[in-house]
């Protein structure tokens, strides 16, 4: 009998960039069902509301059936145990976030010894990849295309214009 293996990958994706996208979709080919937990970020003032984020995520990661976006609030510990996840995928692009990401691993094990961490690394065109400077660089008026994908960059658009 093989055990199916169900992941989590949370944050706040304000917006999903291809650096997201990257980690998703190698998280998909390692895991039966990975869940794109998108937080309800109370802590943040989000560019997108949390049902934009969400749809523009469904948008964007149509194509792998085996990858459902949800929302969670609070711990993501227990939100984990609700939907039957093993695994938290943390995206590390650098030794900054190694180090806070370690961090939060540690704590999680403390808080859900059940529950294990891994890190990927986006590709090497994403490393330097990240939600704060994709919403600038749009704010701004400046060509986001090659780091986001057409529903987002189409939202970033409208959403600059307004």
């Amino acid at each position: 009998m093989s055990k199916t293996v169900k992941a989590i990958y949370p944050g706040t994706f304000d917006p999903l960039t291809l650096g997201h996208e990257n980690i998703v979709v190698r998280s998909a080919q390692m895991f039966d069902h990975v869940v794109l937990a998108v937080a309800h970020a109370h802590h943040k003032k989000t560019l997108f509301t949390l049902s934009e984020r969400m749809d523009l995520a469904r948008a964007a990661l149509a194509s792998h059936p085996n990858v459902e976006v949800m929302a969670f609030e609070g711990l993501v510990k227990d939100f984990a145990v609700q939907v039957g996840a093993k695994v938290m995928v943390r995206g590390v692009r650098s030794m900054t976030d190694f180090d806070y990401e370690c961090q939060l691993a540690g704590m999680n094990k403390l808080l859900s010894p059940e529950l294990e961490t891994i890190f990927l690394t986006p590709d090497a065109q994403f490393q330097s990849l990240s939600s704060t400077l994709i919403r600038e660089i749009s704010a701004l008026g400046g060509d986001v295309s090659q780091w986001v994908s057409s529903p987002i960059e189409k939202a970033l658009s409208e959403r600059v214009t307004r």
